[in-house]
């Protein structure tokens, strides 16, 4: 079962995410902030992460840059999955490693759980 870190402050986008995701096949490992996130991504070594990058202590882009700072965690897909459409958020993130940038507003669950498979390779 392939595991995904699910680094989201909002804890019902996390629920309804483990729900869509787990008869996929999918375990998903829930973190609340940044900070909880980066230990979980050592300690669990998820296949995959998806981010959110408005997050407590520890913001999104730090996230991805210290994940892309690590030997452990540097090859992990992430996937960014925010409400920020900025221009240059995307570019910034792109820039810091992240696999696929998703505006939460313009996909559907369904299209989300597509790319997470697209980026494991599925």
């Amino acid at each position: 079962m392939k595991k995904i870190l699910f680094i989201e402050d909002e804890s019902t986008l996390q629920k309804t995410f483990g729900e869509i995701l787990k008869p996929e096949g999918y375990e998903v490992i829930p973190a609340l902030d940044g900070e909880i996130g980066l230990r979980l991504a050592k300690n669990k070594k998820p296949d995959l992460i998806l981010l959110d990058l408005i997050l407590p202590k520890v913001n999104g882009f730090e996230v991805l840059k210290k994940l892309k700072a690590e030997v452990e965690t540097k090859d992990i897909p992430v996937i960014v999955l925010t409400n920020l459409e900025g221009i240059g958020d995307i570019d910034k993130a792109i820039e810091l490693g992240a696999t696929t940038y998703l505006v939460k507003a313009d996909y559907s669950l369904e299209e989300v759980v597509e790319k997470i498979k697209k980026a494991l390779g599925e």
